[in-house]
């Protein structure tokens, strides 16, 4: 008899702790959305750290080549050369000048010539304590003596203002000029050395009539671009 009463109510007892049994099947469920929602997240989030930092891997590769470029540019030069880095920039688009962390501390002088790992960038201009103003040979008001390495015909390369443009003055049309040519440093005037790269001739406009053609030059070193830079020391000047 017990064991029939038993019997019956064991389907009662399984019924009855079916919605418990529902509840923590449910709530274990939830549960583990919310672990697999918490770690999606946490992934998601690690991997744009990880993105992030291998962005900036890229980015010191990047400037491990260009100091690289920088030391053997250095290497092949006969005047004495002092590496150093850009810290500020201009905010005027018209204004080409930047800011490098050398100084008077580093015998840094005005109109000192300023190169990157590919050309001519420009000169300083103004020398404080630990830190100087160069203004870059792009900007409306530099010019520089420059002459074409093909035929040795010189010119002035002048700035307007434009990172990725120059101009020659005064190109008479039957000068010996050809899209391609590279332009060089003269060293006349005595403000830069002669031999250093400056530009490349990229476009000739001859207008019919006019007394000078227009020669547009892309300069040789990337002037908005370029981090480290070399500082030239005259050979013939010693430091102190």
């Amino acid at each position: 008899m017990d064991s029939f009463v038993d019997n019956i109510t064991i389907p009662f007892h399984f019924v009855s702790n079916v919605p418990s049994d529902l509840l923590g099947w449910l709530s274990n469920i939830t549960v583990k959305r919310t672990d697999l929602e918490s770690e999606n997240t946490r992934l998601i989030q690690e991997n744009l750290i990880y993105k992030g930092k291998l962005q900036r891997m890229g980015e010191l590769k990047t400037e491990n080549i260009r100091l690289r470029l920088l030391l053997n540019a250095a290497e092949l030069l006969m005047d004495e050369v002092l590496v150093t880095e850009v810290i500020g920039v201009s905010v005027t688009p018209k204004i080409h000048t930047l800011v490098i962390n050398r100084g008077l501390n580093d015998d840094v002088y005005v109109g000192q010539p300023v190169l990157d790992s590919d050309g001519l960038m420009g000169q300083v201009t103004r020398v404080h304590e630990n830190f100087s103003s160069v203004l870059l040979i792009t900007d409306s008001t530099h010019a520089i003596p420059v002459q074409v390495l093909r035929t040795g015909m010189r010119s002035t390369a002048e700035g307007i203002s434009d990172f990725k443009k120059m101009r020659l003055r005064f190109i008479s049309p039957t000068a010996d000029v050809k899209v391609g040519d590279q332009l060089v440093s003269s060293g006349l005037g005595g403000r830069f050395p002669s031999g250093y790269p400056v530009g490349i001739v990229t476009a000739i406009d001859q207008k019919l009539g006019a007394n000078f053609v227009n020669v547009e030059v892309t300069p040789t070193a990337h002037v908005n671009e370029s981090k480290h830079l070399l500082l030239i020391f005259d050979a013939t000047k010693k430091r102190s």
